[in-house]
């Protein structure tokens, strides 16, 4: 057992609750994550009562799915009344880049190598006559002074994302938010690649819109994440796509009229993923037991252990990691020679689950990720190298 990774009953409690690690070294957290027992079982029991009982259950299930809004403000550190409960990221994104006032000649600034999620709702704003500008990176690592040059007193969003999905570049977000500021813009922070593994405080740090799906870090089900806007800019954005959620009147239906809730739970429209809500909870509840902070130390533990031994087959490290406040749970490297996507299948020959994504390898181990899994990646990794 290495120093960084000592022995802390805590994560052998946390393993025994993931019932992946049966039969998988899993390694890709930052492609989809799998379930936590708790989280699974509450899947399967929300299943049975709706096959038992049908609507007649909607109401108990209902205050569940709200105390999630509750976990989510907790877990950001914003109030209930600013999160909205949606299927994804790039919904979140959507509900800004379409809502937003634009006036043409307005841009966007962010990156140019972030997620697709990303870009393309910006992008999309060019009928309207904005510009989206991206900033290159040094190999995902972001020059805040480059980004800063970039915004003008026309620039009305700075969007980025907390952690780059390919390098695993943790961004400052407290001065990335004082360049948007700066500018009078406004911060979105596209959180899917760190919510929940380190900590955030969106109020402190100068946020103003932030989202994530909670299929990765979050370890809940697909199509169910989290919005979060700061409640002073409710009424700044247009509501995209309305619905009888949206409205204060949202149980009267017969009474048509548009008067929205005070509260960014106007942005869900209607008919949600009541199932996928239910499982991000109990994961949440899960994360939230074990805090934040400790997750975030225990994954850079892990993936500091996991340089290394890669760095002794003989594997090359690609991802910046040498400066730890910018180190994340997402790793990229490289295997001289080697067709890395035939590498992939064969590791998942092995047991070992990660992801191919800019031009690397990617590992992105969890928390109750422990050094035999490592060992597992990096000894497959040896006799995949030396098979020729």
């Amino acid at each position: 057992m290495t120093a960084e990774l000592a022995d802390d009953p805590k994560w052998d409690r946390f393993r025994r609750q993931m019932p992946v690690v049966g039969r998988w070294a899993y390694f890709d957290h930052a492609a989809v994550s799998p379930l936590p027992r708790p989280s699974a079982d509450t899947v399967v029991a929300w299943a049975e009562e709706q096959a038992e009982n049908g609507v007649a259950s909607w109401l108990k299930f209902k205050a569940h799915y709200e105390s999630l809004r509750t976990i989510a403000a907790q877990l950001v550190g914003g109030i209930p009344e600013e999160i909205a409960l949606l299927r994804s990221t790039t919904e979140g994104i959507n509900i800004v880049a379409e809502g937003f006032p634009w006036q043409s000649g307005d841009n966007v600034v962010t990156l140019a190598d972030e997620f697709p999620a990303n870009l393309y709702p910006w992008i999309n704003q060019a009928y309207r006559g904005v510009e989206t500008r991206r900033v290159p990176t040094d190999n995902g690592r972001v020059d805040l002074n480059r980004l800063a040059d970039a915004c003008d007193e026309r620039t009305r969003i700075l969007t980025i994302s907390w952690v780059g999905y390919a390098s695993g570049w943790r961004n400052d977000l407290a001065a990335t938010a004082e360049i948007a500021h700066r500018r009078g813009a406004l911060l979105f922070v596209d959180a899917i690649q760190a919510l929940g593994t380190f900590p955030i405080h969106v109020h402190q740090l100068g946020i103003d819109f932030l989202a994530a799906g909670g299929q990765k870090w979050m370890l809940g089900p697909e199509a169910a994440g989290l919005f979060f806007i700061r409640r002073e800019h409710l009424d700044r954005l247009r509501v995209p796509c309305l619905g009888h959620g949206s409205m204060t009147n949202a149980s009267d239906y017969t009474r048509i009229e548009i008067r929205l809730k005070d509260t960014a739970a106007r942005f869900e429209g209607a008919a949600t993923n009541m199932v996928g809500f239910l499982g991000l909870a109990a994961s949440l509840e899960l994360l939230l037991e074990l805090g934040a902070e400790s997750i975030g130390r225990r994954i850079l533990a892990l993936t500091g252990v996991a340089c290394r031994r890669l760095g002794e087959i003989g594997a090359v490290v690609t991802s910046h990691r040498d400066q730890s406040a910018h180190n994340s749970g997402i790793v990229r490297f490289n295997l001289p020679g080697r067709d890395l996507a035939q590498a992939a299948r064969q590791l998942l020959q092995r047991g070992v689950v990660l992801s191919v994504r800019g031009g690397g390898l990617r590992i992105s181990p969890h928390a109750y990720t422990n050094e035999a899994d490592i060992s597992r990646l990096t000894e497959s990794l040896r006799e995949i190298m030396a098979s020729g």
